[in-house]
């Protein structure tokens, strides 16, 4: 079996987003993997949804990745107007005469009727049902999810209306219906920035729960009498003149006492982290070597494979096994780990 794969040999095997059997554990700590699992999905129907401005609603009803929760979420996240700034709003009656907006779209003038938000009521993200336990739950659009949807889709495009500066000027989405390469680059954008946002605390734990799995299933994979430590360090493997040694996500350690590092890496949109593992993947490579151990990395998540292309490339080729996410791809580890 080949262990040292190229880019393309490891993108072949990659699952790129959460394994559905931690997807669950992960949104409870974020909802962006859920949301970046769907937003393929999410950017697709907006691209097809554009023969009226509610013809988005009937697209849902026959996409089976997208419930009305997570429709409703995507628009929170690229407009960046949460449930708190919306449960400012209420009663639209205040800023829509008769509760009626009226928008410019497609060169035609329409209107939209508010029917549940144009009088006072809650729109925090558990009204909304886009609280994680909700959004996991799935289920239909509600009549005030569908007011709050056209209100980001059409809120900048409103000509009766003073909605507040913020409604004017983040809910844009509806003008770009139908609008391929708008739209990529529109809800793509928003996502680096929403993931960028997800920091200190919560991208940490993030992290955890993927090395957290990769640990249980190399346990499963390999004899009872190998040890797997997480957040552990090599014998004489060190990243300073002053000897501090080096931690790696995951070490180990067979019978006969050979050690194996291994990294691991699954990012959904950009992040540096990889680039800085590639800068120092030729100098630990040779450190590991050179205490005679072996150096493995798993690598996984869209924007590692497909957007830090070059820093995986140069991972691939400073790695002795290199590996995909999924339960097949860390047996495939684990077996190099018993040849080795």
């Amino acid at each position: 079996m080949k262990y040292k794969r190229t880019l393309a040999e490891l993108r072949s095997k990659a699952v790129l987003h959460w394994p559905e059997d931690i997807l669950h554990a992960a949104v409870e700590l974020s909802v962006l993997p859920l949301l970046l699992k769907t937003q393929d999905s999410f950017i697709s129907l907006l691209k097809v949804a554009n023969r009226t401005p509610e013809a988005w609603r009937e697209a849902i009803k026959h996409n089976t990745d997208l419930s009305g929760p997570i429709f409703l979420k995507h628009l929170m996240v690229i407009t960046d107007i949460g449930g708190e700034a919306l449960n400012k709003l209420p009663p639209l009656s205040n800023y829509c005469p008769n509760g009626i907006i009226k928008f410019s779209w497609n060169g035609k003038i329409w209107e939209y009727q508010f029917k549940e938000i144009q009088n006072k009521c809650s729109l925090a993200n558990s009204a909304l049902k886009v609280d994680s336990k909700r959004l996991l739950a799935g289920g239909e659009l509600t009549v005030k999810m569908i007011d709050v949807a056209m209100l980001l889709l059409f809120g900048s495009a409103g000509i009766n209306d003073s909605l507040p500066m913020e409604i004017k000027e983040r809910c844009i989405v509806g003008t770009l219906l139908g609008c391929s390469e708008e739209l990529d680059r529109f809800v793509k954008k928003n996502y680096i920035r929403v993931n960028r946002q997800v920091g200190g605390a919560t991208s940490n734990a993030l992290g955890q729960l993927m090395q957290d799995y990769v640990v249980m299933h190399l346990k499963s994979s390999l004899p009872s009498d190998w040890i797997v430590q997480k957040d552990s360090y090599l014998p004489n493997v060190f990243h300073t003149k002053e000897g501090n040694k080096t931690n790696f996500d995951v070490v180990v350690k067979s019978p006969q006492e050979k050690y194996f590092g291994i990294e691991v890496s699954f990012q959904v949109t950009t992040n540096s982290v990889i680039e800085r593992k590639a800068r120092e993947s030729a100098s630990l490579m040779a450190s590991v070597h050179a205490a005679g151990h072996k150096i493995c990395y798993v690598i996984d998540g869209s924007g590692n494979i497909n957007i830090r292309k070059n820093a995986v490339n140069i991972i691939c080729e400073h790695s002795d096994c290199t590996v995909a996410i999924s339960k097949e791809e860390i047996k495939h580890l684990a077996a190099y780990l018993i040849e080795k």
